[in-house]
């Protein structure tokens, strides 16, 4: 389906498809996950192009896990490379190696186990071309200019001077975002440092990228600069604390003698400055996720220091939790509250990373296992349906992730791989229902440690949704909430 396709679609008097607004990763991973739904979405963007520069540079082991499932993690390994080993210097000479994080070994269950590094703007070209892969793409230069909505679906007028008609808008237009204002949400925050900080795009030849370079203050108290070769580019990422109330010089000569004030290195050592820009560290989260038919996600939801590398990830989480839901909804006919359990779930987990964030920028706790964000879960979530008694402490539960693990001559992972629902029995004989469609596919595995025995209903987006021993212990209507039809 091509855009002009999209754009006839979304814009019918009887909505059915979804505008995307903002093909940053929020907007365009969830754009990729509606496409391999056949979920009709106009992705509008009101820049001529796509991000810049490199800012959100670490994708944590479970963001790799999505893209794996939507299809571009091996673009993504190819792409990018792992987090160099920190080096602190003082006085043009090394001080020794600074680790910001323990690398555990990769498992059966947890195939990706540490950061990988990929500037934001080829993450921002993977997602793109995946979703022009799959028939869908990106309206450039437009803008959303008024929004409404009715108990119908939402009216949207574009600086093109054309109003289209869609069944939903998801707001993924940045910590600024203009849709989010227009519909009244707040958010609630802090500033994290009153310090302003300048991150900019680099060449610097002189340097040797084994290393992510530290370039501490005199007394250690002061503000901070940093030198980060980007993988898979020639260029370094800048970042450089400035004290309160500076007014960061953005140009490219302000960015050299930054780098020559700062370092050991000389203003003529930086042969490129290929984008620069400024932020102050701040923590903000939107009051609620859903207003009607419209919904926030990735920064217009919750803004996040960039310290843990939290903020892109989450907001690709966010993509992830909306995308098989807003399917569920308008291709197969799941209940319109079946929409109400993405503020349930991603609202607390932002929350959560969001202090994880402010803690790592105060130096209140370290880079670990809970930035990795392979914990994350929806366990209190209302689409959490264990109905077992006897899990025993530590057991998988329904709301956990579901561990990859070998199965035939692949993992589960390549099971779970795709839009569907996978039923898996694990150690048990236990019969299971007639299914309908391509919607559930099942499997039995033998016993496995990470999941124990019974039966276990993975979501389209890796959480274990249902959890039983017998099919009859609520499983049916759980499918028939999710928009699933079980043959009597």
């Amino acid at each position: 389906m091509g855009l002009n396709d999209v754009k006839e679609t979304v814009g019918t008097t009887a909505p059915t498809g979804v505008l995307i607004v903002g093909a940053g990763p929020t907007g365009l991973a969830l754009a990729c996950d509606l496409a391999r739904r056949d979920v009709p979405a106009l992705v509008v963007e009101r820049a001529p192009h796509l991000f810049p520069g490199s800012r959100g540079k670490g994708l944590q082991p479970r963001t790799m896990e999505v893209f794996d499932d939507l299809g571009v993690v091996g673009a993504v390994l190819a792409s990018g490379g792992r987090i160099p080993v920190g080096m602190v210097w003082r006085d043009g000479e090394r001080q020794g190696e600074h680790r910001l994080f323990d690398e555990p070994e990769p498992t059966d269950a947890a195939p990706y186990t540490t950061p990988w590094m990929l500037p934001q703007w080829r993450t921002q070209e993977i997602l793109l071309a995946r979703l022009r892969e799959l028939g869908g793409d990106v309206a450039f230069g437009t803008e959303v200019t008024g929004l409404a909505q009715d108990p119908d679906g939402v009216t949207a007028r574009l600086s093109t001077g054309k109003s289209v008609r869609a069944a939903y808008a998801v707001a993924a237009d940045g910590g600024r975002s203009s849709l989010r204002r227009e519909l009244g949400i707040t958010m609630s925050g802090e500033t994290v440092d009153p310090n302003p900080v300048l991150v900019a795009d680099i060449r610097v030849p002189a340097l040797d990228r084994d290393n992510w370079h530290m370039f501490p203050a005199a007394d250690d108290s002061g503000p901070h600069t940093a030198l980060c070769p980007l993988a898979g580019t020639h260029d370094f990422q800048l970042t450089a604390q400035l004290p309160a109330g500076t007014t960061p010089d953005l140009s490219p000569q302000g960015v050299r003698d930054l780098v020559a004030a700062r370092t050991h290195l000389t203003a003529d050592d930086v042969t490129e400055v290929r984008w620069s820009s400024d932020f102050r560290p701040r923590a903000a989260l939107a009051d609620r996720f859903r207003e009607g038919r419209m919904f926030l996600a990735g920064d217009a939801a919750h803004v996040h220091s960039p310290a843990g590398g939290q903020g892109l990830n989450t907001s690709v989480q966010d993509a992830y939790n909306l995308g098989w839901k807003l399917g569920a909804v308008l291709r197969h006919g799941a209940p319109d509250a079946l929409l109400d359990t993405y503020e349930e779930e991603r609202l607390p987990n932002a929350a959560q990373m969001l202090g994880l964030s402010t803690r790592i920028h105060r130096g209140e706790a370290r880079r670990g296992a809970a930035t990795r964000q392979l914990g994350i879960g929806y366990r209190e979530s209302s689409l959490a349906a264990e109905t077992r008694e006897d899990v025993p402490e530590g057991g998988l539960r329904a709301g956990d992730r579901a561990p990859d693990g070998p199965y035939g001559t692949g993992t589960l992972f390549d099971a779970f791989r795709g839009p569907h629902f996978t039923l898996l029995a694990v150690g048990t004989d236990t019969e299971l229902p007639p299914l309908t469609g391509e919607l559930v596919r099942s499997h039995a595995i033998p016993a496995y440690e990470p999941y124990g025995k019974g039966l276990f209903l993975v979501r389209p987006d890796g959480y274990v949704g249902w959890a039983g021993t017998e099919a009859r212990d609520g499983l049916t209507p759980y499918l028939a909430r999710c928009g699933v039809p079980v043959t009597p």
